[in-house]
C-alpha cells in the first residue's frame, strides 16, 4: 500500500492534493454538520466558489446530503472516511510522527489531528472530536469522570452522542475555582459533558484567592471532603495542558508569582501544577483538586492540547505524565515537539 501511494503521488502529485482537500472537507462536514456553505468555507479556508464546487461534487458522489439547514455526511460518506483514515495517516506523515513521539514520550497512545490550532481555529474542533472518540471508545459504564477547564476541553462534549452506555457516568470538576470566563470553568464543562452523555454531574466551587488559614479551614467543609473522596476513586480524567506564563496571566497571579514561574523555568501547567522542562513541579497554586500522585492510579487519562505554541508546555507535562496517558494533539504541536526532542 505504501509503495502504491508513493508511486501515485510521483506520477500524479496533484491527485494527492485533491484527495487531501476533499477528505478534509468531508471531515469538517462530519464534525460540524449540518453546516452551511459559508461557515464550511470559513472553516476550511476556501472561497465561496471553491466550497460550492466541492459541496456539489461530494453530493453527486452521495457522500453528503444537502438540505436547508446545511450539509450532513451520509452513511456511505462515513464509511469512505473510515477507509481513507489509515491511508491519509501514512501519506501525510502523521503515522510516522505518532510513532516517533510515542517512542520519545513513552505514554500509552498519541493521536494527531490535521492542522495547527494557532493558525486555524477549526483544528480545535478536530481535537475535540478526536478526544470525544477516544473517551467514548474507552470509558465504559458507571464511571466517575473528572474534567478540567479550558477551551480545548470545552470543545469535546459537542462531539459526544448520547447512548445507553454513557447514561450512568458522573462528571466532576478536576479542581475547584471560579474565574472571569465562566463558560471555560471546569464546573460548567462537567455539566456540558453530563448533558451530552445523559449522565450526572456534581459542582465544586473553590475560590483561588483564599489565604493559607482559610484554605485549611475550607478543606474541612462537608462538600470539600465529599469531593476529595470522589477524587480518590476517579476512573477517568480529561484535561488540558497550558503554557505556564499564559496560565499565570489568566489567573491574574501576582508579579512575584509570575517572576518566580519565569525564574524556575516553568514551561507547562496542568491541575494547578507548574512543570519545568524535565517534568519537575516547580510551583503549584493553593487549591483543592486532583493531585498529580492520584493520576497514577486512574485507568483512563486523556490529555488534549494543540498548537505550535504549546509544544514546550506539552513536553514539560509529558516528561512526568503517567504511562497510561492518551495524548490528543495536532500537527503543529507534534512537529514542534519533535524539533525540541531531536
Amino acid at each position: 500500500m505504501k509503495f502504491s501511494m508513493e508511486a501515485q503521488s510521483k506520477l500524479v502529485p496533484e491527485m494527492m492534493e485533491v484527495l487531501q482537500e476533499r477528505f478534509r472537507i468531508l471531515k469538517y462536514v462530519e464534525m460540524a454538520g449540518p453546516i452551511g456553505r459559508r461557515p464550511l468555507g470559513e472553516m476550511a479556508g476556501l472561497s465561496e466558489r471553491e466550497t460550492r464546487t466541492l459541496i456539489d461534487l461530494l453530493r453527486t458522489q452521495q457522500l453528503i446530503n444537502v438540505a436547508k439547514n446545511g450539509a450532513t455526511i451520509t452513511v456511505y460518506g462515513m464509511r469512505v472516511l473510515e477507509e481513507l483514515e489509515p491511508f491519509m495517516e501514512i501519506w501525510t506523515g502523521r503515522a510516522t510522527l505518532k510513532k516517533r513521539l510515542k517512542e520519545f514520550l513513552g505514554i500509552s497512545s498519541i493521536k494527531i489531528v490535521a492542522g495547527d490550532v494557532d493558525e486555524l481555529h477549526s483544528s480545535k474542533n478536530l481535537l475535540g472530536m478526536k478526544a470525544a472518540n477516544e473517551f467514548v471508545a474507552h470509558i465504559g459504564n458507571g464511571k466517575t469522570v473528572a474534567v478540567t477547564g479550558g477551551s480545548t476541553v470545552a470543545s469535546i462534549p459537542s462531539f459526544i452522542q448520547k447512548n445507553k452506555a454513557l447514561k450512568d457516568l458522573l462528571f466532576i470538576a478536576a479542581r475547584g475555582g471560579v474565574g472571569e470566563d465562566i463558560g471555560l470553568q471546569a464546573n460548567v464543562i462537567a455539566a456540558s459533558f453530563s448533558e451530552a452523555c445523559g449522565g450526572k454531574y456534581s459542582t465544586f466551587y473553590y475560590p483561588d484567592s483564599l489565604s493559607e488559614e482559610a484554605h485549611k479551614a475550607f478543606r474541612n467543609e462537608p462538600g470539600v471532603l465529599k469531593m476529595i473522596e470522589l477524587y480518590d476513586r476517579v476512573d477517568c480524567v480529561i484535561h488540558g495542558i497550558g503554557n505556564a506564563q499564559t496560565m499565570a496571566m489568566l489567573r491574574d497571579s501576582s508579579k512575584e508569582i509570575k517572576e518566580k514561574i519565569t525564574s524556575v523555568g516553568a514551561k507547562g501547567e496542568a491541575f494547578g501544577y507548574y512543570f519545568d522542562r524535565t517534568g519537575k513541579v516547580v510551583h503549584r497554586i493553593r487549591t483543592v483538586g486532583i493531585q498529580t500522585n492520584q493520576l497514577e492510579r486512574v485507568p483512563l487519562l486523556i490529555a488534549v492540547a494543540g498548537g505550535k505554541s504549546k509544544a514546550e508546555a506539552i513536553l514539560s507535562y509529558m516528561a512526568s505524565a503517567p504511562k497510561q496517558t492518551i495524548l490528543v494533539t495536532d500537527e503543529g504541536a507534534a512537529n514542534e515537539m519533535i524539533k525540541h526532542l531531536i
